[in-house]
């Protein structure tokens, strides 16, 4: 037990500092977490998402995205686009496309200059073993919720 306590102290170090890391360049770009978050994953998705979608891929929850998105908005950002009868796509506008290339594109730059660092085979590894974490998390949910 002591082995995986180790493992999990590690593992929480290490996502706490990433997301610490994260967060002071998101700082230094003059930029809140949310914003950042949200400005990432329209970028990495190409300059548009769904809703629903970009709450999952932010990581951020609805109520969190909805607020960001209304200062986003506000700021000339982003802008709403109907998507079919119930479903929005958050769009970035010229001035967000212009925030991005000051702001998220060089994050993206740097996370490519780490992973052409790397072996190919690393980077396939980490992908690997962060899926199979990812899923293998999933499974003990499930089971937790239909178990309490």
């Amino acid at each position: 037990m002591q082995a995986q306590n180790n493992a999990l102290n590690r593992l929480n170090y290490l996502v706490g500092e990433t997301e610490a890391l994260y967060h002071d360049m998101a700082y230094h770009m003059g930029l809140s977490d949310s914003a950042m978050r949200i400005l990432y994953a329209l970028c990495d998705n190409g300059e548009r998402c769904l809703l629903r979608l970009l709450c999952r891929r932010s990581g951020l929850s609805k109520q969190t995205v909805n607020s960001a998105l209304r200062k986003l908005e506000q700021e000339g950002i982003v802008y709403l686009e109907a998507a079919g009868a119930r479903a929005k796509e958050d769009c970035l506008t010229q001035k967000g496309r212009e925030l991005t290339r000051r702001t998220v594109v060089p994050v993206m730059e740097m996370e490519n200059a780490v992973f052409a660092g790397w072996d190919p085979r690393e980077v396939q590894d980490y992908l690997a073993y962060t899926e199979r974490f990812l899923r293998d998390m999933k499974q003990q949910v499930a089971a937790r919720q239909e178990h309490p």
